[in-house]
Formats: C-alpha cells, sequence, structure tokens
C-alpha cells in the first residue's frame, strides 16, 4: 500500500488543482453542520449570536424567560402569553443589536433580522399555532398538527441535507481525484440518477448503528472506523443496499483501522495550528487537505479490496472516478456531441424588419414558426455542447459512462433551456402566473407573521401585478444577458434598483415627500429608497425567473394549444382589468392591507410605515400596496 506521505502528496496535488472548490465543499459542511463545525470558532467568536446566546450587557436589560419557555406556552395553550414571552426577547435581540451596531449580524432591521429574529425568539411558532388555530377552530388538535409538522420538517431537512452532504461532498471530490475539472451542476447527481433517497437511507442507517455502538464507548470507537468508508462507497455507487455498504466498509477497513486512526493523528499539528488561528487554517487548508487525503486512502483500499477479491468488492463498479476513458471510449460514447459540434449554427433569417428587431431585443416572438423552434432547439442543442464537450475532451468525469446514467426526465435541473423566445401567450400566462405566486407568498407570509388570513394588495383577484411585471421586464430587458449569468445577475440588480429608485422618487415629488417605503437604518441603503437586502433579492428573484420558472412555465404553456391558450389569455386580461377599475375607486382595504396594528411590546422590532396616510388618500397610485405595505 502507498506510504502516507505518497498520498499527502497526490491529496496536495488535488487540493492545488481544484482549490476553490473543495475549500467550498467543506465550507458549506461546516456550515450546515455535517463535518467540520469546530471550523467556524472565529465566526463564533468575532459574533457571541452565532451560538445562539446573548452576551449580556448590563445597560440592556433582557426577559427572564427565554425560547423554551415560548415553546411551553404553546404547548400548553397560553399563546397569548407565549406572544408576549417572543415579543420580549425580540426586543431583546433587538436592543442587542442596536447596543453593538459594529456586529456584522445585525438584528435590528430588514426582512433577514425579522426572519432570524422569528426564529430565534419562537415567534414564528407561535404565529403559525395562531394561523392553525384560526383554520381548525381547536387548539389541542392545532397543536398536535403543529408539533408533528415541526417534528416532520425538521427530520425530513436533516434526512435530505445533512444527513446525505458527505455523500455529495465526496463524490465531488472523488471526480476531482481524476479530472482537471468539476462542474457544479455534478452537485445534484445523486437528483439526476434518482438515487439521493436511497443515499439518504444508507446514512442514515449508519448514523443510528454509530450512535448505538457509542452507548458502549469502545465500540463506538472501532465502528467509527469501521464505517468510516460508507461515504466514499455511497457516492462510488449510490444504488447500493444499506447493510451492503456498511458490511463492505468493515471488510475494507478491516486491518487498517489502526492505520486510519495514524492518518487521522498525522494531521495533529494541523488541527492546533487551527485553533491557534481560530479556525482560518482549517478553514483554507485542513479540511480540504484531509478530505483530499482521506479521498486518496479510499482508492488505494479500493485497490486492495478488489486484488484481494474481498466480497461485494465487484459492486466497486465506477471506474472512470478512478482512470479516464481512452478516446474511442468516449467517441463511441459520445457521437451525438462530436457530430453537433461541427454543424453549423442556425439563425433566424426569416424574421425581417421590426419582429426581426423585438426578437433580438426582448425574445419575444408574435407567433412561433417552425423556424423559430429550430432556432431553440439549435440554442440548446450548444448550451448542452458547450458542456458535453468537455467530457469528450477528457476534461470533465464523463457522465454517459457511468454505472447509473442520469434520467432524461430530470435533465432539466441546470440544463433547462434558457436561451428560447417567448411567444407573446406566454408573456401574459407567465404575467398572471407569477402574479399568483407573489399573492400566494404575500398572504402566506402575513399569516405566519399575523396569524391571520388577509387578501392581500389593492386588487381584489388572486394577484399581485408588482410580481408579474417585475418578472416580466426583467426577461425582456435583460433578454440579451441571458448567456453570461453572472452579468444577468449584476443588470438584475441595476435594473430592479433603478425601476425601484426613481419609482420612489417620482411618487416624494408628486405627493408633498410622502414615501411609499423607506429603507433609512437599512445596511448600504441609498437615500432610503433602495438598500443591499433588496437588490440581492431581486437579483436571486431575477435569476431565478430567467434560468427555471420562465423556460419551464414556457414548456408548458407550449403544450397549451391556441384554441384554448388564447380564450384563457383575453378571459384573465379581461377579468384583470375589470378587478384594475373597480379598484380604482373602491380599493381593497382592511387591516393587513392598509394598517398595521404595532405592539407596544414590539415597538423596537416594527417600523410605522409612511404609507397608510398616502395610500387613504390615493389608493389607485400604488400599484405594489401589498408589497409597501410591510416595509
Amino acid at each position: 500500500m502507498s506510504h502516507r506521505k505518497e498520498l499527502k502528496q497526490r491529496a496536495k496535488h488535488n487540493l492545488k488543482k481544484h482549490y476553490l472548490l473543495f475549500v467550498a465543499l467543506c465550507l458549506i459542511a461546516a456550515f450546515i453542520g455535517s463535518e467540520f463545525s469546530s471550523s467556524l470558532s472565529i465566526i463564533n467568536s468575532v459574533n457571541p449570536e452565532s451560538s445562539g446566546t446573548y452576551t449580556e450587557d448590563p445597560n440592556v436589560s433582557g426577559p427572564e424567560e427565554g425560547l423554551t419557555d415560548v415553546i411551553l406556552h404553546i404547548i400548553s395553550g397560553n399563546l397569548e402569553e407565549g406572544d408576549a414571552q417572543a415579543a420580549r426577547l425580540t426586543e431583546h435581540m433587538v436592543a442587542q443589536s442596536e447596543k453593538d451596531r459594529t456586529t456584522v449580524f445585525g438584528r435590528s432591521r430588514g426582512v433577514l433580522s425579522m426572519f432570524i429574529n422569528s426564529i430565534t425568539s419562537g415567534s414564528l411558532l407561535v404565529r403559525i399555532a395562531m394561523g392553525l388555530q384560526s383554520l381548525f377552530q381547536s387548539q389541542s388538535l392545532s397543536l398536535m398538527i403543529l408539533i408533528l409538522l415541526s417534528m416532520l420538517l425538521i427530520f425530513m431537512g436533516w434526512f435530505l441535507t445533512i444527513n446525505v452532504y458527505p455523500v455529495i461532498a465526496r463524490r465531488m471530490f472523488l471526480e476531482g481525484h481524476c479530472y482537471n475539472e468539476v462542474h457544479s451542476h455534478r452537485f445534484l447527481f445523486l437528483f439526476k440518477i434518482k438515487r439521493w433517497l436511497r443515499a439518504a437511507s444508507t446514512m442514515l442507517l449508519v448514523r443510528i448503528f454509530k450512535g448505538l455502538w457509542w452507548c458502549t464507548l469502545i465500540g463506538g470507537i472501532v465502528k467509527h472506523y469501521s464505517y468510516y468508508m460508507v461515504p466514499f462507497i455511497v457516492a462510488e455507487n449510490p444504488d447500493i443496499a444499506p447493510r451492503t455498504a456498511i458490511r463492505l466498509s468493515r471488510r475494507m477497513m478491516k486491518g487498517h483501522k489502526w492505520e486510519c486512526f495514524l492518518h487521522e493523528l498525522s494531521f495533529l499539528g494541523w488541527m492546533i495550528l487551527g485553533s491557534l488561528t481560530l479556525g482560518v487554517s482549517n478553514i483554507l487548508f485542513m479540511n480540504p487537505y484531509t478530505m483530499a487525503f482521506f479521498t486518496e486512502y479510499y482508492t488505494e483500499l479500493r485497490r486492495l479490496a478488489k486484488e484481494k477479491q474481498i466480497e461485494n468488492a465487484d459492486l466497486l463498479n465506477d471506474n472512470y472516478l478512478f482512470e479516464k476513458a481512452d478516446s474511442k471510449t468516449l467517441a463511441n460514447a459520445y457521437p451525438d456531441i462530436i457530430t453537433a459540434a461541427s454543424q453549423p449554427r442556425i439563425t433566424l433569417s426569416d424574421l425581417k424588419g421590426l419582429p426581426k428587431i423585438i426578437a433580438d431585443m426582448f425574445g419575444v416572438t408574435f407567433r412561433r414558426s417552425k423556424a423559430e423552434q429550430a432556432y431553440e432547439k439549435d440554442q440548446a442543442r450548444l448550451t448542452r455542447i458547450d458542456r458535453e464537450i468537455a467530457a469528450v475532451e477528457g476534461r470533465v468525469y464523463p457522465t454517459r459512462l457511468s454505472p447509473f446514467p442520469s434520467d432524461a426526465k430530470r435533465e432539466w435541473i441546470g440544463t433547462v433551456h434558457y436561451i428560447r423566445h417567448y411567444s407573446i401567450w406566454s408573456i401574459i400566462v407567465i404575467f398572471f402566473a407569477l402574479s399568483f405566486i407573489g399573492w400566494v407568498w404575500e398572504v402566506s407570509l402575513h399569516m405566519i407573521t399575523y396569524g391571520e388570513f388577509v387578501n392581500r394588495g389593492v386588487l381584489f383577484g388572486p394577484w399581485l401585478p408588482i410580481y408579474g411585471t417585475g418578472s416580466v421586464l426583467i426577461l425582456l430587458l435583460l433578454n440579451k444577458f441571458r448567456k453570461n449569468p453572472p452579468l444577468e445577475f449584476i443588470m438584475a440588480i441595476t435594473v430592479c434598483g433603478l425601476i425601484e429608485y426613481f419609482t420612489g422618487y417620482y411618487l416624494e415629488m408628486t405627493h408633498n415627500g410622502q414615501r411609499w417605503w423607506d429603507y433609512t437604518g437599512y445596511y448600504l441603503n441609498l437615500h432610503g429608497r433602495v438598500c443591499a437586502e433588496g437588490l440581492l433579492t431581486f437579483g436571486l428573484g431575477g435569476m431565478l425567473i430567467v434560468y427555471v420558472l420562465a423556460p419551464v412555465l414556457d414548456n408548458l404553456i407550449q403544450r397549451i394549444t391556441h384554441r384554448i391558450l388564447i380564450p384563457l389569455c383575453v378571459a384573465l386580461i379581461i377579468l384583470f382589468a375589470c378587478d384594475e377599475c373597480y379598484s380604482a375607486t373602491h380599493p381593497n382595504t382592511g387591516t393587513g392591507i392598509t394598517a398595521y396594528m404595532i405592539d407596544n411590546e414590539m415597538k423596537h422590532a416594527s417600523r410605522v410605515s409612511l404609507v397608510i396616510a398616502t395610500v387613504a388618500k390615493y389608493p389607485h397610485k400604488c400599484g405594489c400596496l401589498a408589497r409597501c405595505s410591510h416595509k
């Protein structure tokens, strides 16, 4: 077997090739708590909030009760008392944050601060309990549903993410062992091959067995090394049965447990350095270096297992994780890619004049001709070629040679054809669909926050046009930037920021300085009209719309015949126009829409919105009432 020094040299070589990727993988593991959590000690030392507690300040009085007491109030049915206690905890958190304004993780203003406060204070749980009680009209039933849903949600979140993440990370390390490039979309390889639940079940069984063995202490130590290779085995063969993976790891580690312990011990110097640097050296070097080393160690144990022909070693059958395929094998696997790469690109020669200008500038056509469909297919072909050609050249893992090829139905993950022309009918349906999604989001957010159902927005229908309008503007105005996602992200922020800033400026100038929203006090705001938090949300939302939601919706819309699609669009436009006309003189008003009751105990966490007086006087002037009424 290779000497430890040789394994470390190979690990350093692989780390150098994929440094940023390997560091990112380990950092994600540390943040979600699957591995390397102690490396974040630098953040905990700088930010006391990260540990879930606050450093008591003698000048800021805190509540005598905590989150546990809020949960007990919910369980006992005292929702009002629980709400009051959550409010006191929130007030304390905000006061602590305002006392130390230099902290990176501020808790006094902004949606993110409000969301974190609602979780750590228990306010979110109280609001959900109130909403369930309002819905079912039964305190005991709503409490039971809340407990079951909370337990299920927590378990499923852990089961599908933290529990399975070690397999995902090791898969990418294994691909980096042999290849010069590892694409980020490989992060979802378990989903694409429909083995996510299988891998998660295997890792869950390992954790259960380890937990039981740790009851004997010595057994826990032994089994820690016996099961050491399970994540690597599952990363290579996600289809392997859970018990088989465990038995195979035990056989591979037989006679190597002490050796593995010594390998871990050889990193003691780096561990000490990590403590002295408050985890910085762990994040930047030791964690990815350790993972790369044990990836090399796995390759050696795998080779020995195959040489000795131990039982089930034949299940380690993903050979192209450890050796590159020859050019002939790749040519046989990717003949269409090689052929497609040599084909000329298709252009829209039949579009001329104004239709061509609109199609080129905004990506919209008035009819979907066969030439346009051929153009979109060619763009999809080019998008796929750019990714697959790297496999043909041997730069990345050849997925077509994998024992588990991707499910064709799930290839839209990461390969949705976003370079396309949308028909005018698709744009109309997308506008209403995203307006409806925005309405559902606002209604749900209000229900969670205030424990009651409210039809959000100045209109009466189930739509908030600000969401649909913003989505369509991003989709059309940024058509030219779709091929460059980073630039698309920057432009989405820029366009949305300009629209929001000058809309706010116009409303102030035309309504005697009245403001419909005010970001004063937010981190990085410009005259209170835009802020960094809002712009980041716009950017991320724009990316989701351009690269996922709009293409998927368009694919569904294309399946609808024009005999149904056109009358549907006309009917939606008529209903929306009637709603707009009626709401111009009789706007949707009421508690939770045009005004808020502010609890005295929440005065530090809430802000009195200037929109109340303005909307009451000019309700028809604000098309984004649902959005600005809670800012």
